[in-house]
């Protein structure tokens, strides 16, 4: 057999290979993340679920849900292991920064709204709704464009 026939098939396995290394590295990560959680520590289960760890055991984690409220989960179970600040900004909503938030989109475009050109110099088009008069709004161009009248409509001749 020749090097080219074998080549595919090397790449196939050298694909393979990179694919489960990345697979075990994220699980190692995870096994050691799990590991390391000590009481006191702030999680998130894989359910999304928030919780303090009380106590540590070889396979299970005893969590506190709420003041008073201890549930046993297994170690498998606890997706993040958060930081302290992090924990507290998610379950009491503190934060460290006055966030602004607009009532409106208008506010985030840096353009000035006035102007009635775009920095293209196209001309700027208004989407917004108009008070225009229903008369007005639907104007038949032609006598085709017209709406038919029913011929026993006392209103048609």
């Amino acid at each position: 057999m020749s090097i080219v026939t074998l080549l595919p098939f090397i790449v196939l396995i050298g694909a393979m290979f990179l694919m489960t290394r990345s697979a075990k590295r994220k699980q190692q990560a995870a096994v050691s993340m799990r590991n390391e959680m000590q009481p006191g520590s702030g999680v998130r289960t894989i359910g999304g679920m928030y919780a303090t760890v009380k106590e540590v055991n070889e396979d299970t984690v005893l969590l506190e849900v709420a003041p008073g409220v201890h549930a046993k989960y297994a170690k498998n179970a606890i997706g993040a292991v958060l930081g302290d600040e992090e924990y507290d900004r998610i379950i009491n909503g503190n934060t460290d920064f006055d966030a602004v938030v607009p009532d409106d989109a208008s506010s985030l475009t840096e353009a000035d709204e006035s102007a009635d050109h775009t920095e293209d110099g196209a001309e700027r088009i208004d989407l917004g709704k108009k008070d225009v008069a229903p008369a007005e709004a639907v104007a038949p161009e032609t006598e085709d464009a017209a709406p038919k009248k029913a011929e026993g409509d006392p209103e048609a001749k």
